[in-house]
């Protein structure tokens, strides 16, 4: 049913994304306690602001009454993706390259399953991320078939 649901909003989402120039970043329907939660991340170069993000809600919404695909009753969300954006695709990792990245795997690489570095590279979908290990650094080789989650990640 989840997956439907959102399989349903991206092909609504599409045509107004198209016109407004806008990225979908990521679509969740999530049950949180006893409500139902449609959150919508987007975003564009230079980032998105408030007043896109309402625009979008109330097309989004529309579209939404007139097919109907939801049976329970939820709440829409239109939001920015925030500052640790996740990465999802091959070509969000591309378009990272250079940034700090946050990594965790299904299962570890040497001896390890999160990675907090910097993306150095990305190419024939494997990710190459250096990190600090007390004062040394340290480069990881890591395939994106065996990365479960990841975020760009700020640091202080």
């Amino acid at each position: 049913m989840s997956s439907q649901v959102i399989k349903n909003t991206e092909n609504l989402l599409q045509p107004i994304l198209e016109e407004k120039n806008l990225e979908l970043v990521d679509v969740e329907y999530v049950k949180e306690g006893k409500n139902w939660f449609l959150r919508v991340y987007l975003d564009k170069e230079g980032g998105i602001d408030i007043a896109e993000c309402g625009e979008v809600s109330e097309q989004l919404s529309e579209k939404l009454d007139e097919t109907d695909p939801i049976t329970d009753a939820y709440f829409l969300e239109v939001s920015s993706p925030g500052v640790e954006r996740p990465l999802k695709t091959e070509a969000d990792f591309e378009k990272n390259v250079s940034k700090n990245v946050f990594v965790k795997l299904y299962e570890p690489i040497d001896g390890e399953k999160e990675y907090e570095g910097i993306l150095t590279g990305f190419s024939e979908s494997t990710a190459s991320i250096e990190y600090k290990v007390k004062t040394r650094k340290k480069t990881v080789e890591i395939p994106f078939n065996k990365i479960a989650k990841a975020r760009t990640a700020i640091t202080l």
